[in-house]
C-alpha cells in the first residue's frame, strides 16, 4: 500500500476543522451546500462527520429536511476524506462521483449527522489508483443520524480515483 503524506494529512484535517477558513471554502467551492448549511463536524483519519439542518434553505414541502439537502451531506462525509488523501497522495489523482444509492427511512425534522467509517478501503482505492492505468471505483456508505441516534437515511457513494500522468 502506498504511504500517504501525513504531515499532508494534518494539514487538510487543520484546514477542514478551522471554522472561517473552511465555511470560506464551501462558499466559495460548494454554495449550495453553504447555502443549505452544510457543515463539517469531525474529521480524522479514520472517519468523518457532516451534518445538515432542517430550516427554510433546506426544507421541502413535508416539514422535512429536502433530500438533495441529505445528500450533500452524506456525499461530503465521503468526499472530504477522499480529497484529504488524493492530496496527501505522491501522484496526482483525479476523483469523481459515479454512482449514488439511497434509502430514506426516517422524515429529517432536525439536525442530521453523516458518518463515514470507510477510509480504510478509501485509501486502499486511492493507492492501487496510482499504481494502475484504468480508474479504481469504492463505494462509501454514509449514515445519517438524528440527535438521538434513530437513523434517518442511508447513502451509498461510489467514487472514482485515477491516477494522472
Amino acid at each position: 500500500m502506498t504511504t500517504f503524506n501525513t504531515d499532508a494529512v494534518h494539514t487538510f484535517i487543520k484546514f477542514a476543522q478551522h471554522p472561517f477558513k473552511f465555511r470560506a471554502y464551501l462558499f466559495w467551492k460548494l454554495p449550495a451546500a453553504w447555502l443549505a448549511g452544510v457543515r463539517m463536524q469531525t474529521i480524522t483519519e479514520d472517519a468523518c462527520t457532516t451534518s445538515v439542518p432542517f430550516r427554510w434553505l433546506s426544507q421541502n414541502p413535508f416539514r422535512s429536511t429536502y433530500f438533495a439537502c441529505l445528500a450533500m451531506a452524506a456525499e461530503m462525509s465521503t468526499g472530504l476524506p477522499a480529497m484529504m488523501y488524493v492530496q496527501s497522495a505522491p501522484k496526482r489523482i483525479s476523483m469523481l462521483v459515479t454512482g449514488l444509492e439511497s434509502t430514506f427511512v426516517k422524515k429529517a425534522t432536525g439536525l442530521t449527522y453523516f458518518t463515514c467509517n470507510d477510509l480504510p478501503a478509501l485509501k486502499e482505492a486511492i493507492s492501487k489508483a496510482m499504481n494502475e492505468e484504468e480508474a479504481v471505483t469504492v463505494t462509501m456508505r454514509s449514515e445519517g443520524r438524528d440527535k438521538q441516534g434513530t437513523l434517518i437515511a442511508s447513502f451509498a457513494i461510489t467514487w472514482s480515483f485515477k491516477g494522472k500522468s
